[in-house]
């Protein structure tokens, strides 16, 4: 049996998702730019999917732009603003490299965060003025999963930068959090799909009326001359049950699989001296378990644990498999040896008992016979 626990990195296809998908895969293959009738029945697919992420996400429809990917989605929120505005971008230390790689190329600045995960406040004030036209802030870490307060980032950037907009990478949020509600207050918020149920290669970002992007993507204006080329039409679609199905779900989810995390948490510091769980679990998403095993390399440890047939991580997905040490636990005091003896362990909506049990087997066993070697 495989156990899988690297949810963080993408998650299976839900079967909503599947069913919706299917027509517009097969029979419905209409380019939604058209006008003919074919293109019509397209069109109309987008039209009601976008209602469903509206809905979903507390925002109007027209403040929904589908993308690509949630990378996309943050890449045009953030030199969208820039492009239009100009103006210092700002972001915290741990946000995803989307976000990171995007602000270290437009010369921006990243605060610092506590050792908890959360953005030292006083930081991020010092860092604002009236220079200063995006702050970005991440809802949800997606390596260590702790959870940002947007109301107190949005104080603080409205006292001391009110011209400035907040976007926030809500792509970790959104099967655990209501992000209609967590990310009310900012002005651009990005998801993707594949982080709940939804298949790869789509995302969405909501963009508040008022906020003025320049696109990054030129070519037919598509979603109102904000992000041109074709609507992936099946994939958007896709995303939209996801999303229904995950927020309809979402409290009954949050607290099963709370629960399943727990257990597995508890009884690998319990099995193994050494081992120290990273964060808070009451200021992270219910599916996050990162963990550092004393005396081991996070490397060894996943090869053994891949040939038991149990999936899990070091860190971000996107890291092309590079074990690089986190910059996520670098900016938390996290030494570089005990970086490198870290786990991301995350769990999903299809998470079972049964897997927990066979993973805590498993990873007891194989950091005992590194310890041993």
């Amino acid at each position: 049996m495989t156990v899988y626990l690297d949810h963080a990195a993408t998650t299976p296809l839900r079967p909503e998702a599947l069913e919706a998908m299917l027509p517009f895969l097969t029979e419905h293959f209409g380019n939604p730019s058209g006008s003919h009738a074919v293109s019509r029945a397209a069109r109309t697919a987008v039209d009601e999917a976008r209602d469903v992420v509206a809905e979903c996400l507390g925002c109007q429809p027209g403040e929904v732009i589908f993308t690509g990917t949630g990378t996309e989605a943050d890449n045009l929120a953030i030199a969208g603003v820039v492009a239009r505005r100009a103006g210092r971008v700002v972001c915290t230390a741990i946000e995803h490299h989307a976000v990171l790689h995007t602000v270290q190329a437009l010369r921006g600045d990243v605060v610092p965060v506590h050792p908890t995960g959360r953005v030292d406040l006083d930081a991020l004030a010092a860092a604002l003025g009236p220079d200063v036209s995006v702050v970005s802030v991440m809802l949800a870490n997606n390596e260590i999963g702790v959870i940002q307060s947007l109301a107190e980032v949005t104080a603080v950037v409205v006292e001391h930068a009110p011209e400035a907009v907040v976007h926030t990478d809500a792509v970790q949020a959104l099967p655990w959090l209501d992000v209609a509600t967590a990310a009310a207050g900012a002005d651009l918020v990005a998801v993707s799909a594949h982080k709940f149920g939804g298949p790869k290669g789509v995302g969405a970002l909501v963009a508040r009326s008022g906020v003025r992007l320049a696109p990054i993507l030129h070519g037919g204006g598509q979603e109102r001359d904000r992000r041109s080329g074709t609507h992936n039409v099946a994939g958007i679609v896709g995303m939209a049950a996801a999303m229904r199905a995950t927020v309809a779900e979402r409290e009954l989810s949050v607290a099963r699989v709370g629960a399943r995390r727990d257990r597995l948490a508890d009884a690998l510091v319990a099995a193994l001296p050494g081992t120290v769980e990273t964060g808070d679990r009451a200021e992270k998403v219910a599916g996050s378990c990162h963990l550092r095993f004393g005396g081991i390399e996070s490397e060894a440890l996943l090869v053994l644990l891949d040939d038991a047939g149990v999936c899990a991580s070091a860190g971000s997905a996107c890291a092309s498999g590079a074990m690089e040490p986190s910059h996520v636990l670098a900016a938390i005091g996290v030494g570089r040896a005990e970086a490198r003896s870290s786990v991301r362990f995350s769990l999903g909506a299809t998470t079972t008992d049964d897997e927990v049990d066979l993973a805590v087997k498993v990873v007891v066993e194989a950091v005992a016979h590194l310890r041993e070697g």
